[in-house]
């Protein structure tokens, strides 16, 4: 009997491990998984901090692609609904799945997703916006006339008399919002969390985030809001732009959960998963790359795989510098250039916010995060881990919340020691008035490297290396890092359900999987 074909995955994210299920599930190819960490789920890890757990960056599932949010429902079913069926119908592919063919069943009733009621709001002069801004009765209030009235004239010269060419973030931003709600609600936090100026960041990163937001559109919905029924059945919200949801979906014990369930689906299915090996080599022949090098982080001891198909969800830095034959000098130049923002949280357990509901003044407020736009201060966004799911903390009776730093590793505020981050953090926060340093119990300090692939440096010659790595026919990069693409953790999915759909019809082009957030339609529109 032939020996099974072996898939060697590089990292135990979204992408690797929704690779890795794929395969199992719809081929006889054996899924090996190499991750450098102790954790499953990449940047969607959760970090229990005795008993109260941290979702790293917030992760709403939610997404325009029905294979997407089947696939989600069927690891962890809706909580109320009852077992739809367990059947995955993809797109590329005419019979159904079945997954009870692998005796994994949902029974737990503390493995289930929950429908989450979605509030982002920005932090300003001390006071709360809407988000997406709105020229609402109470914006005009808190903003006053004059400033609405140069907003409102700004917006109107640059929709009717002076449109740019966006090359920029910067034009991007004014040809939507106008030059003064630009200045007032999107640079300042826009540059805090990228560490660079608007004009020096490609208007591909607001194409790809924001593509179809307006003012106009934001008021749009406000106003439905307001006469829509309160009981929703569409959780897809499939006519809603993607900024403007209502509702989500989220694990009971955050986002790590359900790449916990996958990875213990993975392991029944026959595949394996090897912590804390990080890959220091790729070897290529022939347009066909044969093998990974790791090396053990606990023991320093070295180990090749070798395979017949690859999937890096690495940082394209990384893969490019550990090419072996070396991959040509100006392919190494634009890798060394590309540029990446790291992310540092503080989990602060308290036992009250000094802000309160603004309808009921003894509740905590309903935000899932918040953006804090104040200029005097580096944090960025605050996490309200409660209203993420209430089993995220431990104690009903305190309030766990996550404090958001962007940074550069190596930078003043990455190479500050834990408890000086912490007294700065609790620091600032008291400062713009959310807490009060009294009414802080616990705290811990994470920090993420490579979080953010940014869209300036090489990026600009990053065609160049895609050329490049899709030569090698065998090896797919997929997810965030692997792309060097600011993806969802859906978009993430996608590109790996993607490239196994290419293995499975022998399809050598990979255009397709580049594809995923590029001009799709599922991602702000119907």
């Amino acid at each position: 009997m032939p020996e099974k074909k072996k898939a060697i995955i590089i990292g135990a994210g979204p992408a690797g491990l929704t690779a890795a299920f794929e395969l199992l599930m719809r081929t006889d190819i054996t899924a090996i998984i190499l991750e450098k960490s102790e954790y499953i789920g990449g940047i969607s890890k959760t970090v229990n901090y005795k008993g109260n757990r941290i979702d790293i960056g917030g992760h709403r599932f939610f997404s325009k692609s029905d294979r997407v949010m089947d696939w989600w429902m069927k690891v962890l079913p809706i909580a109320g609904a009852p077992d739809s069926s367990f059947m995955i119908k993809y797109q590329n592919q005419s019979r159904e799945v079945n997954t009870k063919d692998h005796a994994h069943t949902v029974t737990d009733p503390d493995k289930i997703m929950l429908v989450r009621e979605r509030l982002s709001r920005i932090y300003y002069m001390k006071q709360f916006f809407n988000y997406p801004i709105t020229l609402s009765a109470d914006t005009i209030r808190k903003l006053g006339m004059g400033k609405m009235f140069k907003i409102g004239m700004s917006y109107m010269w640059s929709r009717v008399f002076q449109i740019r060419d966006e090359k920029t973030l910067e034009d991007f931003f004014i040809n939507r919002f106008g030059k003064e709600l630009y200045l007032t609600f999107f640079k300042d936090y826009t540059e805090k969390v990228w560490g660079a100026s608007c004009k020096e960041i490609s208007s591909e990163w607001g194409a790809q985030r924001i593509k179809k937001l307006t003012i106009g559109k934001a008021i749009w919905h406000a106003v439905k809001s307001q006469f829509k029924s309160k009981k929703k059945t569409d959780i897809s919200q499939k006519n809603t732009e993607t900024s403007l949801i209502e509702q989500f979906l989220y694990p009971k014990f955050g986002p790590g959960q359900l790449w916990e369930e996958v990875a213990g689906m993975v392991k029944e299915m026959g595949g394996s998963i090897h912590h804390h090996y990080d890959v220091i080599g790729v070897t290529h022949e022939n347009n066909l790359v044969t093998a990974v090098k790791v090396k053990n982080k606990k023991t320093g001891a070295e180990e090749t795989f070798e395979g017949d198909y690859f999937f890096s969800t690495m940082p394209v830095k990384e893969l490019i510098a550990g090419l072996q034959p070396v991959a040509p000098t100006d392919i190494k130049e634009i890798a060394n250039g590309l540029m990446y923002r790291d992310f540092i949280t503080v989990g602060l357990l308290l036992t009250q916010l000094k802000v309160k509901d603004e309808k009921q003044a003894n509740k905590l407020i309903k935000d899932n995060w918040i953006y804090i736009q104040e200029r005097e201060v580096r944090i960025g966004r605050l996490q309200i881990f409660n209203n993420w799911s209430p089993y995220m903390v431990k104690d009903p009776n305190h309030v766990w919340i996550g404090l958001e730093y962007f940074c550069n590793v190596g930078d003043n505020l990455w190479s500050k020691p834990d408890a000086e981050f912490i007294k700065f953090a609790i620091d600032e926060l008291a400062q713009i008035g959310i807490i009060s340093k009294e009414d802080v119990i616990d705290n811990t300090v994470l920090r993420e490297e490579k979080t953010y692939p940014a869209y300036f440096g090489t990026y600009d010659r990053f065609d160049e290396i895609k050329s490049y790595t899709d030569k090698l026919e065998n090896i797919f990069l997929v997810g965030r890092n692997g792309m060097h693409k600011y993806n969802n953790s859906d978009h993430s999915m996608l590109t790996a359900m993607t490239a196994v759909d290419n293995i499975i019809a022998g399809r050598k082009d990979k255009t397709n999987i580049w594809n995923i957030n590029t001009e799709q339609e599922y991602h702000e529109e119907k």
